[in-house]
């Protein structure tokens, strides 16, 4: 009995992989809010894991709402799909590392110094409610000594905004990452997106639509650059694909 027992207390059943996760995020005084990338403290395979430990809680809440998972065909495999979506899909951005943005040098005497704007199509997830959130980012940028390719800005903008986010923090965000991959201190980005938070609960206002500007160099401090720019942004809403 008593090699039992010590064979009982010497045994504990492995720590869930997002306690070990965040153990390290905080011995390395990091920080993991909604909007915030956790990806570096990942290591292969744990992204699974994380599935596999979120499938029973997501079990748990349907059968908090007394959803019955054994008999309702539409509900058997419903809190993997929830853990799926959520790792892969909704928050995908917090989870997988920034795109790989390779820079080209702008080295020819006749550099391109003008603006380039870029529409972006956006998902989001509002942090507060977890609702869906779904607009355009227009990029703007004066180009600098390096160039990346057109579809880089969108994927980064993207993976900014596949997270739980505020869009004021997002407008934040994409400036910034687009400013770190082109190395331009002169940048703009402009949000219009429609929020689930307003169009599915409290208000439920359908016709709603929330607007973010953010302007860096250039975009802030001279008038002609900021002009050209929103015009820009009304001659791709006036063509864009209805």
């Amino acid at each position: 009995m008593m090699d039992e027992d010590i064979l009982k207390d010497s045994w504990m059943p492995d720590e869930p992989v997002s306690k070990t996760i965040r153990n390290k995020i905080k011995a390395e005084n990091g920080r993991f809010w909604a909007g915030d990338n956790v990806s570096k403290y990942l290591e292969e395979g744990d992204k699974q894991k994380l599935i596999e430990e979120l499938t029973p809680k997501f079990e748990s809440v349907l059968d908090s709402l007394l959803i019955d998972r054994e008999n309702d065909p539409n509900s058997n495999d419903t809190g993997r799909r929830l853990a799926k979506m959520y790792i892969n899909e909704l928050m995908a951005g917090r989870y997988n590392p920034m795109p790989n943005a390779t820079a080209f040098p702008q080295e020819m005497s006749d550099a391109y110094t003008g603006i380039l704007t870029v529409r972006s199509e956006l998902k989001s997830v509002c942090s507060h409610h977890h609702q869906p959130v779904s607009g355009i980012a227009y990029i703007g940028i004066l180009a600098a000594e390096k160039l990346i390719g057109l579809s880089k800005y969108t994927r980064i903008a993207q993976w900014c905004a596949r997270r739980g986010t505020l869009q004021e923090e997002l407008c934040n965000n994409i400036a910034r990452e687009i400013m770190k991959a082109t190395g331009s201190n002169d940048v703009g980005v402009y949000i219009q997106a429609t929020h689930g938070c307003c169009e599915n609960r409290g208000i439920m206002a359908h016709s709603s639509l929330t607007q973010t500007t953010v302007l860096k160099g250039a975009f802030k401090d001279d008038k002609g650059t900021k002009q050209e720019f929103f015009d820009n942004i009304k001659l791709q809403q006036e063509f864009a694909p209805r």
